[in-house]
């Protein structure tokens, strides 16, 4: 609908600087010009003609419901603070302004030369406020009542609550195959794509429980089921509509026409409203605009998906500065997502990793989630949990890119129907626990590895859990797990990422997985070897790589020099 800009000019970066030296155009507003709108330069001096300034431009921007630019030209009467010496590096500047009368009192002589006002009049007004600022009074005009409440932000439902709160996300049978024939239907006169043919066939026979169920059904359903309980979804980032790896589909496109139709737009009349939105990759302006949404409205799912992980890099001010520390800084509940491709499949530096270490170390205070869901169905139970809860800090979610398609990581129907989502999962296949002599704790893709080699190489001492919660860190969980193991001698984390980075700094700590085992049994650690690039740029050493962690996670050596005394 059109905003109205207002610059406060003060014609100086910062004081060590030059104007000049902060742009390469004349004028600061110089890159409104690119979206055509008007730009009205006015004097600060001139308090009338600024108010006549403002004035057009709202006439402007509620006429045409277009943006509209004021650039108020004034300056610093002290530089950059009140402690500063600005002359040192703009004497010229400063030599002016220090003569400079001030708005103030060319205004003051401006009434008085025109009679509107005695002379004096201006200096008993100033005493008077001065007076009441001094004497604690208010000196404000009164504020208008809020008659329309509508976009007022209600967070008392979210005060006080824990992440361990429980919440009902599973669907029951019936509601499933409903939900996944309306998000499978298409009207029928578009012509889909082969492929697209194919994969909603597949999800309505998903539903159906006739095939066990990826990735992209989980996600659709998740946003089905909350879509028709009254909460809104929104999802934005590079190629959210369809999805980076070809998995989502939210859009669909006639081959023919080009015309384009939202299954989860066309639900049921009284469904909440869902918005998915092909942003550009400028992840710092887009993962801000969707911060301020989520905090500024908790009922809807507001996600914002990284093309790769890594590309989240762009936006690290953001994450920094308000992401997590909204609620300790601001006094703001956000309940944000940002769903962040994240594993290592070979693709090189900038496309592997999501930096799982940075969130990490700016977990404190329950001050947001870090999950990393190995599973449809738990990435389907996580992102329900997110708005059933009423409990609304960011979720950052190391997501999946070659495990959309894995033929291990896929979730049987009953999951969806008499689920939820489990913080850390056991063991999953039929070994004896007694037996086990060293358990295997890791996250995400890596998980799927070490499953198969296991089975490869028949390992029956091993026992595989997944985390995937890491903060805030389910430690009663874990130790309850690991309680069934009596006989294990040695806790193992195992991560893709290098040993300096992933989640290692962390878990090794006395508050997380270094307090959940025996004290007097080693905690060890399998990753790649320190480095100062996330991963290796050729696919023939990311597979030796990761083959050295697998082989060395499960003690594999052992079996090659049993196979090697029984050749001799």
């Amino acid at each position: 609908g059109g905003t109205m800009h207002l610059i406060i000019n003060n014609q100086i970066g910062f004081t060590t600087s030059e104007p000049l030296d902060s742009r390469s155009t004349l004028y600061c507003t110089d890159v409104a010009k690119m979206v055509q709108a008007p730009i009205f330069h006015v004097n600060g001096d001139d308090p009338e003609a600024v108010a006549m300034v403002a004035q057009m431009a709202l006439d402007y921007r509620m006429e045409f419901n277009k943006d509209v630019v004021v650039d108020m030209v004034c300056f610093r009467k002290h530089g950059h603070s009140e402690a500063d010496e600005p002359a040192a590096t703009q004497p010229v500047m400063y030599q002016h302004i220090r003569n400079h009368p001030g708005v103030r009192h060319i205004y003051t002589e401006k009434l008085v030369s025109e009679g509107i006002i005695n002379p004096g009049e201006a200096e008993e007004m100033a005493a008077k406020y001065i007076d009441a600022l001094e004497n604690n009074y208010v000196v404000s005009r009164p504020h208008t009542n809020v008659i329309d409440s509508r976009h007022t932000i209600n967070f008392e439902p979210y005060r006080d609550t824990r992440w361990n709160m429980e919440a009902s996300t599973a669907l029951d049978a019936e509601r499933v195959r409903s939900l996944s024939e309306s998000f499978s239907t298409v009207p029928d006169n578009m012509a889909l794509h082969r492929a697209l043919k194919r994969i909603l066939g597949d999800r309505r026979a998903m539903g159906a429980g006739a095939k066990a169920c990826d990735w992209g059904f989980a996600e659709t359903l998740a946003y089905a089921s909350l879509l028709t309980e009254n909460f809104p979804v929104r999802i934005s980032g590079q190629d959210s509509g369809r999805g980076t790896f070809f998995h989502r589909h939210a859009v669909i496109h006639d081959q023919k026409s080009g015309d384009t139709y939202l299954p989860l737009q066309n639900m049921s009349p009284d469904q909440a409203s869902f918005l998915v939105i092909n942003s550009t990759l400028s992840e710092e302006a887009v993962l801000a605009y969707e911060f301020g949404y989520a905090s500024a409205d908790p009922k809807s799912l507001v996600i914002w998906e990284a093309q790769f992980g890594d590309f989240a890099n762009g936006a690290q001010v953001v994450i920094d500065q308000f992401i997590a520390s909204c609620e300790e800084k601001w006094g703001r509940f956000c309940g944000l997502v940002m769903l962040l491709p994240h594993g290592y499949d070979g693709q090189g530096p900038e496309h592997s990793s999501a930096r799982l270490e940075r969130y990490l170390q700016l977990c404190a205070e329950e001050n947001m989630q870090v999950c990393y869901p190995t599973t449809p169905s738990q990435m389907f139970h996580m992102l329900r949990r997110q708005m059933i809860r009423p409990y609304r800090k960011p979720l950052i979610v190391m997501s999946p890119k070659s495990l959309l398609r894995h033929k291990l990581s896929v979730s049987p129907l009953e999951e969806f129907i008499d689920g939820k989502f489990r913080v850390v999962i056991d063991e999953i296949d039929p070994i004896d626990k007694d037996k086990v002599h060293r358990i295997v704790v890791c996250s995400g893709k890596v998980y799927f590895d070490l499953l198969e080699a296991r089975r490869e190489h028949d390992v029956t001492d091993c026992a595989i859990l997944r985390l995937e919660q890491l903060y805030p860190f389910p430690k009663s969980d874990i130790q309850n797990l690991l309680k069934a193991y009596a006989n294990a001698e040695e806790l193992v984390w195992v991560q893709e990422e290098p040993r300096n980075q992933g989640a290692w700094s962390m878990l090794l700590s006395t508050r997380f997985l270094g307090g959940c085992f025996d004290q007097t049994k080693p905690l060890l650690c399998v990753a790649r070897p320190y480095s100062a690039s996330p991963a290796v740029g050729y696919a023939s050493l990311h597979l030796q790589q990761q083959q050295a962690v697998i082989h060395d996670a499960l003690n594999l050596s052992r079996f090659e020099q049993a196979k090697q005394k029984k050749s001799a």
